[in-house]
């Protein structure tokens, strides 16, 4: 099993895409933006900028599926350690996006404040998969841990979605971005392992996943299946993966002439592909998970693939993005700081100036918000305070 060596263009590239992850996060509170930089919405056919970043976070997650198994596999663990390891992970991100998804609909009439729930929410998080370092005692780090679980219990039990009229419980309506994630990751991670990396299996598996996103929104399937659904997010992670592997064959001899002629041939092609199967695949929607969605974003994630091999595996270029760093190999961290703050907003009522929520006040804001928290991460990663998964 040829595994591609440890990439620092793909950190960078997390980096890069968490930055603006937080950024167009940030924006959806800000009124009267450029319409290229915002969501287009769910009843419109087509693609702006903010419509990218997460499909392009799933495929680096998917770049990074055979290099963090490979390491495991390079250190000799066994494949029942890894196995369990990568059910740990997605059930944390699992259980992570469950919870976001019914602070959504928080009641107002709930006992605690929205705020409240909200930071305690974040601090159990981080309590219960925080990295511990290895000189603290057992005792304290399960004790800790089991704070953070207790907490997490006591929000389930207080927690009171819906309206007075309609109050509801914890439902998972969606599973939300973590949730997803964390889906596509077992999908795609768990064949990478029960395949052990071969090539052929990881391409079938994406192809079918591909069949089933294209039969969904061609009308060809009527149904979605459990964990995978339409197969977007798994496809889009295993394009990832897929992807991943092929840099290592094409560059096994050093040579780097044929990757990138492959990349640019399969990113374009994947852009003119989207653009083919729009007319009859429900057109171009983020929302709706349409298969010239999958393809363009993951043309253009090809695409910012090869230009970060280029410039900071080939060039040395790294140190352009030190800045930013942390938003690469602290992501989880860098992604749950934001909630820890509005939490804050909430409980002390505090609202942004008048300017800072319309047009270039607010794209300013949201890129300072966007240093602000990467900042931040990576000041707690100075400290080991970053979640292990």
């Amino acid at each position: 099993m040829l595994q591609p060596k440890r990439l620092l263009s793909v950190d960078v590239f997390r980096a890069v895409n968490m930055f603006f992850m937080i950024f167009v996060n940030d924006l959806s509170g800000v009124r009267h933006v450029p319409e290229w930089i915002d969501h287009v919405k769910g009843y419109e056919d087509g693609m702006h900028f903010a419509d990218t970043i997460f499909p392009i976070f799933l495929f680096i997650a998917g770049l990074s599926i055979p290099l963090a198994i490979g390491r495991r596999i390079s250190k000799g663990e066994s494949f029942t350690s890894i196995a369990i390891y990568l059910l740990l992970r997605s059930f944390a991100l699992i259980v992570m996006g469950f919870f976001h998804v019914n602070m959504e609909e928080y009641s107002r009439s709930a006992i605690l404040p929205l705020g409240v729930w909200e930071f305690l929410l974040t601090l159990s998080f981080f309590l219960i998969w925080l990295d511990y370092p290895e000189m603290l005692s057992a005792v304290k780090k399960y004790a800790l841990m089991g704070t953070g679980i207790v907490i997490l219990i006591v929000l389930a039990v207080l927690y009171k979605g819906g309206t007075p009229a309609e109050p509801k419980d914890l439902d998972p309506s969606w599973w939300g971005i973590l949730g997803i994630i964390g889906w596509s990751y077992l999908v795609c991670a768990a064949v990478y392992l029960l395949a052990k990396g071969n090539f052929t299996v990881l391409v079938i598996s994406l192809i079918i996943l591909i069949a089933i996103n294209l039969g969904v929104h061609g009308g060809l399937i009527d149904f979605k299946i459990w964990v995978i659904k339409d197969g977007s997010s798994a496809g889009l992670m295993m394009f990832g993966v897929v992807v991943s592997l092929l840099y290592a064959r094409l560059t096994a001899g050093g040579n780097y002439n044929k990757l990138w002629i492959t990349f640019s041939s399969l990113g374009f092609a994947l852009i003119v592909l989207g653009f083919i199967v729009r007319p009859y695949t429900q057109g171009i929607s983020k929302i709706h998970s349409t298969p010239a969605w999958v393809f363009i974003c993951t043309g253009i994630g090809i695409l910012l693939f090869e230009l970060f091999i280029w410039l900071i595996d080939i060039k040395g270029k790294q140190n352009w993005f030190n800045i930013i760093k942390p938003g690469g190999t602290s992501t989880l961290t860098c992604y749950l700081i934001p909630y820890f703050i509005i939490a804050i907003f909430y409980m002390i009522h505090f609202r942004y100036p008048r300017f800072l929520n319309y047009g270039a006040g607010g794209i300013i804001r949201s890129f300072a918000m966007s240093f602000i928290i990467i900042i931040i991460t990576g000041f707690l990663e100075k400290r080991r305070l970053r979640l292990k998964i």
